[in-house]
């Protein structure tokens, strides 16, 4: 923690690394001055990292899938890396797509996402500017159109027109629309016409929106998505490609690959302090803690997004945006790194931050990851670990709350157990929306969904506890443990939490040990999920779950 706070190391990406090749060499083919062996780097990097079945996963012990193969295909057969091409072309015929021609592709990877266009139209286009789908117009044939010239206009307008597209998705919007615009114009003059029109708005509209660092979410693979599509509608010299090509050559690591995001910084630092807890710290630790901390909650209207202040984001970078799981990750830790009960700035900090929370609260009592809304999309459904979490913050802090919001946190607490208790399912479990397991046939994982809600205490009634332990300790495998060191850290926390059978949390410890090496080997598991359901590992995960589960104090 020599910066002050803890920033971790996400797992390499074969899908951020495709896109980002891609990105690189066409705007080097565009006379933009790119180190070549940068590229290379990567594209050894990808093709070292392809399955022995041909395919390509997420992160590392991640099966393969249709979305990474079908862009990590493409990205070689750019780079002339015909036979793991190849092999990356049998394996999406065996799977489900018999012939790489746009039609195909198209129609299955349209069928992944459903009416979720912000992924399969990029994954489209990075194939058809990479040259997979052939040359001119009849390449983008199949690609859904993106109605880009409504960025021109006011963001409400997205929901009243039940877009299935929403604001995190606008520079993808933007940059791909334009794109698609120069290679195949509509048949529609009156769309035609528009987006001519406003071709010019809408990438200043995107110049606007795009943060500091150059990078969008600090993601990878949607500055790749923008900047290969502004090199590909001849704008590689627009200030947006530029910036992006910067935040690309600066987040390349040194074995030639990208992770799926920057850093969790803001995540994992939450994460640690709550698991080591203030008598952890030094003063002087505690108090550079509290004041990075402090310093990352969001104090204006965020640009890209137009959320209130008073959130969090998971990073403390400039790509970041506030979401409802750092949020009460940031007023846990807060509570504990205080400078006494009257800490007047962590405790005006603690109001913003909970009524930001209530104001995002969905109508069904669930809290959403980013923006209230039209339950379609991962970005604005509720979610039970998101929705317990913020429940665990609004308890914490609500005796130091104004009257008129401790109301509001009455209200709101008793709507969002109304939730969860609507959530449960059948055999007692609850299932969350950003960690699975893409090992099962659902990719499902009600391990880390049940443990988060059971950490609620008692604030969830006795017999839905009851159900949700009985169904913790049935999914307990034979040997101790829940599988993963996150989710065996994470399941001996929540019994602790719900006072159940010591036996098996005594049980889940010593399995830790040994999977651990006795606390000296840490592995991680790719359990997260990114945008667009993307597999990722984060190296402090199995620690602080780890170091949470054998505090003496549960």
């Amino acid at each position: 923690m020599p910066s002050g706070h803890w920033e971790g190391r996400l797992s390499s990406s074969a899908l951020s690394t495709a896109t980002a090749v891609c990105a690189l060499e066409l705007v080097r083919r565009r006379g933009v001055p790119v180190d070549a062996a940068i590229i290379a780097r990567g594209v050894r990097w990808l093709r070292d990292d392809q399955n022995e079945d041909g395919g390509f996963g997420d992160a590392d012990g991640c099966p393969a899938n249709i979305s990474t193969t079908t862009l990590a295909w493409a990205s070689l057969l750019l780079h002339g890396e015909t036979d793991a091409a190849a092999r990356a072309a049998a394996w999406l015929g065996e799977n489900g797509i018999p012939e790489r021609s746009a039609t195909v592709i198209a129609d299955a990877i349209s069928r992944k996402y459903g009416e979720d266009r912000t992924f399969s139209v990029p994954i489209l286009t990075h194939c058809a500017l990479s040259g997979a789908f052939g040359e001119g117009a009849a390449a983008w044939a199949e690609i859904p159109a993106l109605p880009f010239e409504l960025a021109a206009f006011p963001r409400s307008l997205f929901a009243w027109l039940g877009l299935p597209v929403v604001s995190y998705a606008l520079p993808a919007l933007i940059a791909i629309g334009v794109t698609q615009h120069h290679h195949r114009p509509s048949r529609n003059p009156f769309a035609r016409v528009a987006r001519a029109a406003t071709r010019r708005r809408t990438l200043r509209v995107l110049e606007a929106i795009q943060p500091a660092s150059g990078g969008f979410l600090e993601a990878a693979p949607l500055t790749s998505f923008v900047t290969m599509s502004l090199a590909g509608c001849g704008e590689v010299d627009h200030p947006v490609a530029r910036a992006g090509v910067r935040f690309l050559l600066e987040s390349v690591r040194d074995d030639g690959s990208w992770p799926i995001d920057t850093n969790l910084a803001t995540w994992v630092s939450t994460l640690s302090i709550q698991a080591l807890g203030a008598d952890a710290f030094e003063p002087a630790e505690r108090d550079a803690l509290r004041a990075w901390l402090l310093g990352q909650q969001l104090k204006a209207v965020h640009p890209y997004t137009g959320s209130a202040p008073g959130g969090w984001a998971w990073t403390d970078l400039s790509g970041g945006v506030p979401d409802a799981d750092d949020t009460p990750g940031a007023l846990l830790a807060l509570r504990e790194l205080r400078a006494g009960d009257d800490d007047r700035e962590v405790r005006e900090a603690a109001v913003a931050g909970v009524r930001w929370l209530l104001d995002l609260q969905n109508r069904d009592g669930g809290m959403p990851t980013f923006c209230r809304g039209w339950g379609k999309l991962p970005f604005d459904r509720s979610s039970p670990d998101l929705t317990a979490h913020a429940l665990r913050a609004w308890r914490a802090w609500r005796a130091e709350m104004p009257d008129d919001l401790v109301r509001r946190v009455d209200r709101g607490t008793e709507r969002a157990v109304r939730y969860l208790l609507a959530e449960q399912r059948d055999d007692g479990s609850w299932v969350p929306l950003w960690f699975g397991n893409p090992w099962t046939s659902d990719q499902a994982n009600p391990v880390y969904g049940t443990a988060r809600v059971l950490q609620c205490g008692d604030l969830i009634p006795e017999a839905a506890r009851r159900r949700a332990v009985d169904w913790l300790l049935g999914a307990r495998g034979e040997d101790g443990g829940w599988g993963t060191i996150e989710e065996t850290a994470l399941a001996v926390t929540a019994l602790a939490d719900a006072l159940a059978d010591p036996d098996a949390r005594a049980a889940g410890i010593r399995w830790l040990a040994d999977r651990t090496a006795g606390g000296r080997d840490f592995p991680p598991a790719p359990i997260g999920l990114y945008f667009a359901s993307l597999w990722y590992s984060e190296r402090l995960y199995p620690l602080a779950f780890t170091v949470g589960a054998l505090d003496p104090t549960r």
